[in-house]
């Protein structure tokens, strides 16, 4: 593992250094060709560690230590050379593990990536670089009692009906239109889908595909495709989606994306109907992409924040996300939340 890493980490040192802009692939046209699939993964945060401050860069040496870190964390847990243990470990007398927990996914299927990404030849601290503490600014004072009001309605699973015993209606169980859409499998997490897009535990691959008029996204978390219209208009202010309307146009070699139209659940965590962002791709080299991007919400952030990172070409394939198809885990997860409402009121199957 940590010699994969040590060869990733060569390799991303040498990839990301500006090139003439007549060795970029164009299109007949002579637009730059950003056709291609990238894989978006990284080890580099979105925020800054707060322990950097103000500081941009890392040298080589603080780089390749996070690189080291991951692959201990990764061989240090039995699970990654396990790929087919899904359920957590049983007691010592045989019984079932912690009560609520079924499992999820080990650490054989996260892609966090290698390493980190260098931009002008220096490895990055975080991917938001404004502002200059590579920090989201501060929430509005309407978004901080949104969040309070919907902590109450989270909790972790133990296996008890805790919205029962605190009076909380409807419960978050009630309906499944409650859930979140990522749970519903009709959204990436983590704005993975964008905009702006951001990556993520696994699942980083984005495929661009690039017409004159129109320039499409894949994806592969959640299959979302994004389809950015070229040279027009935005849509009217009622036709809203999860990942809003897209326009493009060209500034130079720049691809510049403007979107706007969200409904009032953006792929982007908090974000609201008032988002607006502005995405711009550019050509490093023949293998590599420069991803930059400003949001702009004032109902949720009390400034825009900015940041930027690199889209580096891949030969793997982009395949089909079936999350858990016609979400079948749905009836347990209702059929589950009755069973610990009845254990709450003290209620039996025969009542």
């Amino acid at each position: 593992m940590l010699s994969r890493v040590l060869i990733a980490f060569g390799v991303l040192a040498g990839a990301v250094w500006p090139v003439a802009a007549a060795e970029i692939p164009r299109t007949p046209s002579g637009r730059p060709d950003l056709s291609g699939t990238y894989d978006i993964a990284t080890l580099t945060p979105l925020q800054r560690p707060q322990k950097y401050g103000d500081q941009l860069t890392l040298t080589d040496e603080e780089a390749l230590e996070i690189a080291r870190k991951e692959a201990a964390y990764l061989a240090s847990r039995n699970e990654a050379t396990d790929p087919d243990r899904k359920a957590p470990p049983k007691g010592g007398d045989g019984s079932p593990g912690a009560a609520g927990n079924v499992g999820g996914y080990n650490t054989f299927w996260i892609d966090r990536g290698s390493g980190g990404f260098k931009i002008d030849g220096k490895w990055r601290t975080s991917i938001i670089t404004d502002p200059k503490d590579g920090r989201r600014p501060p929430l509005t004072e309407a978004t901080e009692k949104r969040a309070a009001y919907r902590a109450k309605r989270s909790r972790k699973n133990t296996g008890e009906a805790w919205w029962i015993k605190e009076g909380v209606e409807p419960g978050p169980y009630d309906d499944p239109e409650l859930r979140p859409l990522a749970e519903r499998c009709l959204l990436g997490f983590g704005s993975t889908g964008g905009p702006p897009m951001l990556p993520v535990l696994y699942n980083n691959l984005k495929r661009i595909v690039q017409t004159e008029d129109h320039v499409m996204i894949l994806v592969e978390m959640v299959h979302d495709a994004r389809i950015i219209r070229m040279n027009a208009e935005h849509a009217p202010p009622d036709i809203r989606g999860w990942l809003g309307d897209s326009v493009g146009r060209w500034e130079g070699d720049t691809l510049v994306v403007d979107t706007t139209n969200f409904s009032d659940r953006p792929a982007l965590s908090r974000a609201s109907r008032n988002l607006h962002v502005v995405e711009r791709f550019s050509r490093i080299d023949a293998d590599t992409l420069r991803y930059q991007f400003t949001v702009e919400d004032p109902t949720v952030w009390t400034a825009p924040w900015s940041g930027e990172f690199i889209w580096p070409a891949s030969d793997s394939r982009v395949y089909e996300y079936a999350c858990h198809e016609a979400n079948y885990s749905f009836g347990g997860i209702l059929r589950g939340a009755r069973i610990l409402e009845a254990e709450a009121l003290g209620k039996s199957d025969d009542d």
